[in-house]
This record gives C-alpha cells, sequence and structure tokens, in this order.
C-alpha cells in the first residue's frame, strides 16, 4: 500500500464551514460522530481518501481519549496543519460544552432537565439512521477479506457479549494482523522526528499550566479536580464507554462531589448533546466545584475541559505524521488495517447500544456465566422513539430533505412529542 496522497487544502471558509457544521452535528457518542465526518469529508467533500480516514480513525482508536475529537482534530491537521488540527479539534469540542455547560448550571440550580432530553430526543432517532448507514459504508470498504470479516465479529462479540477491555481487542487484532503479514520490502524514509520535542514541550506546558496555577495559589479542590481528570485522560483507551464505569465510582464513592443520581443524569445529558460522550467530565467538574460559590462551577467546568482535552492535541499532533509511513510498512500496515476490522466490530456494538436506548426506556445487563448481554425489556418499547426514527427515516430516505434540514425538523418534533407527555 502505497502512502496516501496529501490532499488539496479547502478554501478556508469551506473548512471553517465544514468543521463548525461537524461540530454543531456531532450528536449520539462516537459511532454517529464518526459517521457524520465521514459523509462530510469522504462521501460529499472528497477532502479525505477512503483508506486515508480508515487508517486514521484505526489510529485514533489506540490512542487515549475521544477517538471522535482526534480523529476530527487530525483531519484539521491533514487538510491545513497545526492551525487547522487546533480549529477542527475546537470546533469539534465547542458547541457540546456551551450546551453543556449551560445545561450543568441549570441542573445545579433547578435539578432534572427533562424539557432537554424531550428537544433532543428527536435528533437521537435521526442519528440512528445515519449511524447505520455509515456502519455499512465503512465495513464495505474496511472488511474485504473473509478474516477481516471474522476480526470485525469477534471484535463486535467480545466487546457486546464478554465484556473485553477494548486495549485487549486492540493488541490481539494488531498482533494478529503483524504475524500474517506477507513482508514484502518497500522502500521508505521514516518521518522526521524533529517535532516531537517542540510538540511534547509545548502542549505538555499547556496541559500542566493550570495545574501549577491552581497548587501555587491553593485551590485545593479545584486541583483535585484536574489531577483528577489529567489521569482520566491518559487511561481512557476505548473512548468514554470504557472508562464511565471507573469514573463514576471515584467520583461517586471515593470523592463524594456526586450523589449517584446525579451521575445518571450526567451521563443522560452528555448522551443527548451535541459533542463526544466524554462531556460528562464538564458536567462532573461544575457540580464538583459548587461548594466554592457562585463561579466554582463555572471554573471546574473550565478546568476540567482543558485537562480532558488539551492531551487529545498533544497525541495527535505527536503521532499524527506517522500514518503515512505506517502504510509504508508492510507488518505495521498489516496491524492498522486489522485494527480496523476490529474497529469496525466495535462501531457495531456501539450502534447497537445506542439503537437499543434510544427506542427502549429499560435496558438491563445480564450476566450468564462469562456472557455479559445487554437486553431491553420489550415492554418498554418507546412507540413515541420508534415514530421518531420512522419519520426520520421519511425524511432523509424518501422525501431526500438535508441532514441540517431534517435535524431541526426531528428537534421539533422531539419536542413536540415531548411537551405533549407532560
Amino acid at each position: 500500500m502505497s502512502p496516501q496522497p496529501v490532499p488539496h487544502h479547502p478554501d478556508f471558509s469551506a473548512f471553517l464551514k465544514t468543521f463548525a457544521r461537524i461540530g454543531l452535528l456531532s450528536f449520539g457518542g462516537p459511532a454517529a460522530q464518526i459517521a457524520v465526518m465521514h459523509r462530510e469529508l469522504v462521501e460529499e467533500r472528497r477532502w479525505l481518501s477512503e483508506d486515508g480516514f480508515l487508517s486514521a480513525l484505526s489510529f485514533c482508536m489506540m490512542l487515549p481519549g475521544p477517538e471522535a475529537m482526534q480523529l476530527a482534530t487530525y483531519a484539521g491537521w491533514r487538510l491545513r496543519g497545526l492551525p487547522g488540527g487546533v480549529i477542527a479539534g475546537l470546533f469539534f469540542v465547542t458547541p457540546g460544552a456551551l450546551v453543556m455547560l449551560m445545561l450543568a448550571a441549570l441542573y445545579a440550580h433547578f435539578g432534572h432537565l427533562p424539557a432537554s432530553e424531550a428537544l433532543f430526543a428527536g435528533i437521537k432517532a435521526t442519528v440512528v439512521l445515519i449511524v447505520i448507514q455509515a456502519l455499512f459504508r465503512l465495513g464495505k470498504k474496511a472488511l474485504g477479506t473473509r478474516s477481516r470479516w471474522v476480526l470485525a465479529a469477534l471484535s463486535f462479540a467480545l466487546i457486546s457479549f464478554f465484556a473485553t477491555p477494548f486495549p485487549l481487542i486492540v493488541l490481539g487484532a494488531a498482533l494478529y494482523g503483524a504475524l500474517t503479514a506477507k513482508a514484502t520490502a518497500q522502500t521508505s524514509n521514516a518521518p522526521k522526528a524533529k517535532h516531537l520535542p517542540r510538540t511534547l514541550a509545548i502542549w505538555g506546558a499547556l496541559w500542566a499550566a493550570p495545574l501549577i496555577w491552581l497548587w501555587l495559589t491553593g485551590q485545593e479542590r479545584l486541583l483535585a479536580i484536574a489531577l483528577f481528570f489529567s489521569k482520566l485522560a491518559v487511561v481512557t483507551f476505548g473512548g468514554a464507554y470504557a472508562v464511565l464505569a471507573y469514573m463514576s465510582q471515584e467520583v461517586v464513592q471515593n470523592h463524594g462531589w456526586l450523589t449517584p443520581e446525579a451521575m445518571l443524569d450526567g451521563l443522560g445529558l452528555a448522551e443527548t448533546t451535541p459533542g463526544p460522550l466524554i462531556l460528562v467530565t464538564e458536567f462532573v467538574g461544575y457540580l464538583a466545584a459548587t461548594p466554592l460559590g457562585l463561579f466554582g462551577g463555572v471554573l471546574g467546568a473550565l478546568v476540567t475541559l482543558w485537562v480532558t482535552f488539551i492531551p487529545c492535541f498533544l497525541w495527535i499532533f505527536a503521532g499524527a505524521p506517522y500514518i503515512d509511513w505506517i502504510a509504508t510498512r508492510p507488518r505495521l500496515d498489516a496491524a492498522l488495517k486489522a485494527v480496523t476490522a476490529a474497529v469496525v466490530g466495535v462501531i457495531a456494538s456501539l450502534s447497537w447500544w445506542f439503537a437499543l436506548h434510544v427506542l427502549f426506556t429499560r435496558v438491563s445487563i445480564q450476566n450468564l456465566g462469562p456472557l455479559r448481554l445487554t437486553l431491553p425489556d420489550v415492554h418498554s418499547l418507546s412507540f413515541e422513539a420508534l415514530a421518531l426514527v420512522a419519520l426520520a427515516s421519511v425524511l432523509l430516505f424518501v422525501l431526500k430533505r438535508g441532514l441540517m434540514v431534517t435535524l431541526a425538523l426531528m428537534a421539533l418534533a422531539g419536542l413536540g412529542i415531548g411537551s405533549l407527555a407532560l
């Protein structure tokens, strides 16, 4: 496989509009966000090749932190260099962060927010269809051989039915790909590593700056929040889903920052708003800092956002130059392709999880020996959600409405159904 061709640099105005659009449409967790980016960057504008997109996705899946945000950052870097990467990453996170900040503030003062859930119900119904459509398109490209289909199926089964840690799935797929590769010689030059010390120094300093300031000024509670979420940024392999249980236990039981009910409400809000699901950390940071006074919650949220997402820029800007080089190394390329097949299985698992939680109001986990099954209560099927999915399918596939128009209409439909239910 030859290195991916460098894409043409899109017009800066078009670049800004596209990544602003991606940020505004980033509902539904990583599977949906990857689907939106694939649609915008590969299918409609052809700014990235299919192979380049899949290679970058596999690379991001192997990094700690939210893979969709890192994929957006990589795409921006690929198209417009370092400034483009920063802009794309910020555009991806900012809309959801602003919405979550507002919802966290309202929650801290008023409690449960059913109106927000109704508003986003129609959007989630639309996202179910976008995810399924993208899954088929990604699978068609990434699963070109029988062995890759097997890897995808095994990945789906291991993460869905056995709760296997995602890093182990990635490691196993990579080892299989490397060991079964045909090691033909290719000439290639490793990328220059001169950028590494500078990248690590700049982004490492940015990461550490607020922690040092909080320590020097004696802000013990904010420093504890910053240190906890800094540690979380290093261990969140496999995305937000892989770390939510650990985070919930720490902030509720060990730190006592939130009640169990508030933690569940925060997860619900994060699943209904744009941006990566890991934005639930912003909700936690806000509530954890509310004892500090009027602006304490805002400071807690800002500190949490900083130490959660600055590391993402560090990982991408340090590693992105190596993605093309990997494609010229037979064993590394085979390992990455095997990981890509496994990632399709993971996305299928996330899609299944997301669809269950949209269509059913009660979903439980059943342990049967080594099996760990996520099963819906069939009696809790939401006919409102089913009607919204049907309406979204008509708008998208029959009437051929654009995605933005469909999402706007579905948000209104969700709000209308929600208001009737109150």
